[in-house]
């Protein structure tokens, strides 16, 4: 189980966890120790999430979603893979935690009267520079 506020935790079947062979620098640990975690979130399926919120989650986990509605979270940032479990664990919680706050509606406003006035001056004084490129006459 993995608590993400008091009302929301996900339960174990909607988690799964593999661990691979972290890549980069580390010799011979590298090469021998699984220790980089690969942490499956079944969120499409998951009943812990309402719609609005996987929606949310969807689109601020990009890449990191999959065609089958899961979100994959991969970590390889210590060579425990204790502590790789744990770190995945709490960005998967972040993420969630960030798609649960409903973005505030735009209340539309009207542009104030001197706002107007200053775009319109601005245009005009715009407009007075590039009238004074043309070619010049040769008044002899």
């Amino acid at each position: 189980m993995l608590r993400i506020n008091d009302e929301i935790i996900l339960q174990d079947w909607e988690l799964s966890e593999q661990f691979v062979r972290s890549s980069g620098p580390g010799g011979q640990n590298v090469n021998k120790v699984s220790s980089a975690v690969e942490l499956r979130f079944e969120a499409a399926r998951s009943p812990s999430l309402a719609g609005p919120v996987k929606t949310r989650l969807k689109r601020l986990a990009g890449r990191r979603w999959t065609l089958e509605g899961a979100l994959i979270i991969q970590c390889d940032e210590t060579r425990s893979q204790a502590r790789n479990r744990d770190i995945a664990r709490d960005r998967l919680a972040d993420l969630i935690r960030k798609a649960l706050v409903a973005p505030k509606r735009r209340i539309a406003t009207r542009p104030t009267l001197g706002s107007k006035k200053r775009r319109l001056k601005a245009k005009k004084v715009r407009g007075e520079v590039k009238s004074m490129r043309g070619r010049v006459d040769p008044e002899d």
